[in-house]
């Protein structure tokens, strides 16, 4: 669904510092719980997942640090900065705002009409 993707595409980096905000987890883990927490309603592939991982990592909300795994190789686990927290709270609060008007308009009444 077209509509669906250009929404996720604006809110993919608020999406993994959401989630990077409960614990620092890797790029598939990421994805996986952006999967799960949404009903499956929004899945997050590589090519939008790991270009938003880089961007938060040189904004500085994000820190990595490879880590090596008892079987198979090591992976990139992603913790979120001080800086990171805070722009986190900021976006969720955009967010929030954004939505409330959103709603607004296309639950509001009609023009000449109160509620």
């Amino acid at each position: 669904m077209k509509d669906q993707h250009e929404l996720k595409k604006g809110s993919t980096q608020t999406l993994i510092l959401a989630v990077l905000g409960d614990a620092p987890s890797h790029g598939y883990a990421i994805a996986r719980e952006i999967e799960r927490r949404s009903a499956s309603a929004l899945k997050m592939g590589e090519g939008a997942l790991y270009p938003a991982l880089r961007a938060l990592e040189n904004d500085g909300f994000i820190s990595s640090a490879w880590e090596l795994q008892l079987s198979g190789p090591a992976r990139k686990v992603y913790t979120l900065t001080e800086k990171g927290q805070g722009e986190l709270a900021r976006q969720k609060s955009a967010w929030q705002k954004f939505s409330e008007a959103v709603n607004s308009v296309i639950g509001g009444a009609p023009r000449g009409q109160t509620t």
